[in-house]
Order: C-alpha cells, then structure tokens, then sequence
C-alpha cells in the first residue's frame, strides 16, 4: 500500500484547498510546502465571481470570507480615465457573486490551516527534490539534511509558477511570447473607494492600471505595459510606478498621503502551459498546469476551478489513472477558452501598432456605448459566454 493517496507539492490556493477537499472525503493527504513562511510575493489578490462560486464549491470560501477576504460590491471600466460604467457583478453574473480580494500570504496560512483541522498532514520547510511518475509515483524530500522517498496513488503538481513537478512528470510546455508585463504594489493609507475595484484601459499608450481594494484603507494596485518597456522592482521605483498609473489614468489622489506596505514587483505575462496536465500517477493545478497572463487575472480562479475538477474526477472514479486523464481533458477546455479570450484582450488593449490602433478606432466606441459587447469570460468563467467567431467580431466591432 502507498505511504498516502496523494501527495500535493505546494501548499498555496490550489494545493490547499484541494487537499482539504478530499481529506475531507476519507483521503490520505500530505502536502509538501517549501515555504516555512508565507511572504507578500506580489501575487494575485483578486478572485473573480467565477473564482468565488469555486471558493465556495471546495467548501473554502468561509475560511476565505473569515480569515482575510473582502466584497468590493462594483466594478468601475475607465478607458484612459474615463468610466463607462459602473457594473454590480453580483446582479449581471451567472453565478450571482461579488468578486473577492485578500491579502495573498494570509489566505494561503488560512487554507493550510483549514486542511490540517480537515487531516490532512503538512510539512512546511520541506523541499521536493525528484518526482518519479508511474503506476505507483514517488516523491523524494529533503529536510535538515536528509532525504526520504514516499510513495502515493497520486502526486498533484500545485507548485505554481516554473513548476519542477511539471519538469519530472515529464510534460512538455508550450510558451507565448513574451508581450506584456504587470507590476504590482500594496498601498496602505489610501483615499480610493473600499466599494468598487478599478480597472483602468489606456489602449492607445498600450497601458492599463489596477486597484483592488482590500478594506481598512488598503488596496493591491497594479500597472501594466509592454514588454519593451522596463519592468518595475524596489523601493526606489515606486514613485514611477506612480506616476505611470496616474498617466494611465488612475485618479493621482488614490495615492494621496499613501504609503507602501509590501514589494514592488514585475512579472511576465507570457502564458506557459502544457496539454493534458496528466500522465502517468502526476496531475498538474493552477499555474503548475496553466501559467495565464496575470494582466487580466484569472490564474487564481482557474487554480480553484482546476481544484475542483479534480476532486469531482477523483471521486467519481475509482481508477484514478483514468479520472487523470478526465480531469485533463476538462482542463483543456476551460484553458482554451480563457487563452482565447487573453488573446483578444491583447489585441485590443495592449497589442501596439498602426494596424492594432485601427482595430481599436473601430471596436472602442461601440464598447463604450454597450460593455455587452466585451465577452465576460473574465467575470462569468470559461463555458459561461461564447469564444467563438461570432462573439470576437462582435467585441472587434467587424459585424
């Protein structure tokens, strides 16, 4: 008999919160967590309603709600500073939720917790060094100087972002190029509205700006630009960082007698991915399975999907090589449609050039008089509004 049912490499959002999922279903969990503690990392800290009706179907949306979690009850749309609207997402998405924000290090210490009292074992502090895939996988450890194998039914890659677990399983990655990145910062001391999120579209400068309120007078703002422009890090960047949000279109008085209380930090939003994340006793979640582009922030609500279906597989099938391949397949399809939707949004926010500021000359005006014409899979979730050719040439203005 294996050591355990599963073996989850990762302890963030998506490896906790499916741990405690099938812990709570009579399997033997451990998760594997190299971080002893949490730090701000500059993650993502907003949850989309598709993300939220996720939280709640894992049964982690009360330690969520309790814990750290925070409702902004509207979404305002700003093209270069001026709002189109302001949107209650809660009354205009099929599964009737606010979107949530939380400060990430806090959440993850929250969903471990919640999965320990749910029994499954955790070991923080402790590296992964080899995952051996087959029929009945192994994962190696170290700690303290020494090593041990364990072996399980299941190993789950929840290892985020340049996932080893994805280079022992043995998948191979698919990569965009790199065309974007998102920068982003914790203010504290802030004027901006507690009640409304800010999302602020700049497309002609190729720019965008982000404010997540997180209650309290906090709020995770972000800044987004072209790859060929320098990235952002440190303390001495953030007065630019600034700057370059206000010259977006981000009000300059939510920065008012604000200070900075975390990292400032840029990633790429380059999406990596691989087909099928399962093969042979290794399932991959969230950004171990599916790197999306942080600019439009749907990588936490896939983890929870990704978590979910998963569970749903493994519980409806005793062959777990064959729920595997199940859970994959299901994978594909919500990831298919997001990637196609990020394309979209590329093409007309970001992307630069004569031939893309004709696109937009053409679509923006009729999305500023009707925002139905924006597909809402960001909001409503993959499977939830149509990627198809019908729904891109309505939002590109080409009918």
């Amino acid at each position: 008999m294996p050591d355990y049912d599963i073996i989850t490499v990762g302890g963030g959002l998506g490896g906790a919160s499916f741990a405690k999922a099938m812990a709570e279903r009579g399997a033997r969990v451990l998760v594997v967590e190299r971080e002893a503690k949490f730090k701000d990392r500059v993650r993502g800290e907003w949850l989309a309603p598709w993300g939220v009706a996720e939280a709640h179907e894992l049964g982690v949306y009360e330690t969520l709600i309790s814990q750290c979690g925070y409702h902004p009850t509207g979404w305002d749309t700003r093209l270069a500073g001026n709002s189109i609207g302001l949107r209650d997402l809660a009354a205009t998405t099929p599964h009737a939720k606010h979107l949530m924000t939380f400060y990430h290090p806090r959440a993850q210490e929250a969903l471990v917790e919640a999965a320990e009292r749910a029994g499954v074992e955790v070991k923080t502090g402790v590296r992964v060094v080899a995952v051996q895939p087959g029929a009945t996988p192994s994962v190696t450890l170290q700690s303290n100087g020494r090593s041990a194998s364990l072996t399980t039914r299941l190993v789950v890659g929840a290892d985020g972002r340049g996932s080893m677990v994805r280079k022992w399983g043995g998948f191979d990655s698919n990569d965009d190029p790199d065309q974007q990145w998102l920068a982003g910062i914790l203010i504290e001391n802030t004027p901006a509205p507690m009640d409304y999120s800010v999302a602020v579209f700049n497309p002609f400068a190729s720019r965008i700006a982000l404010m997540f309120p997180q209650g309290d007078r906090r709020a995770r703002f972000y800044f987004g630009a072209r790859s060929s422009e320098p990235g952002m890090s440190g303390d001495r960047e953030v007065p630019r960082f600034i700057e370059e949000s206000v010259k977006t279109g981000m009000p300059a008085e939510y920065f008012e007698g604000a200070t900075s209380a975390g990292p400032l930090a840029t990633f790429s939003g380059a999406d990596s991915w691989v087909d099928h994340p399962y093969r042979n006793g290794v399932a991959l979640i969230g950004d171990a399975a599916a790197q999306s582009d942080q600019t439009w922030g749907q990588g936490m609500a896939l983890t929870l999907r990704d978590a979910r279906i998963l569970r749903d597989a493994l519980l409806a099938d005793d062959d777990w090589d064959a729920a595997g391949h199940a859970y994959a397949e299901e994978h594909d399809r919500q990831f298919h449609d997001l990637h196609t939707a990020e394309s979209w949004f590329t093409g007309i926010f970001m992307e630069p050039g004569a031939e893309a500021d004709a696109r937009r000359a053409k679509a923006l005006p009729q999305v500023a008089m009707d925002q139905t014409r924006i597909p809402d899979t960001f909001f409503s979730g993959p499977g939830s509004a149509p990627v198809d050719e019908t729904a891109r040439r309505r939002f590109f203005g080409e009918e």
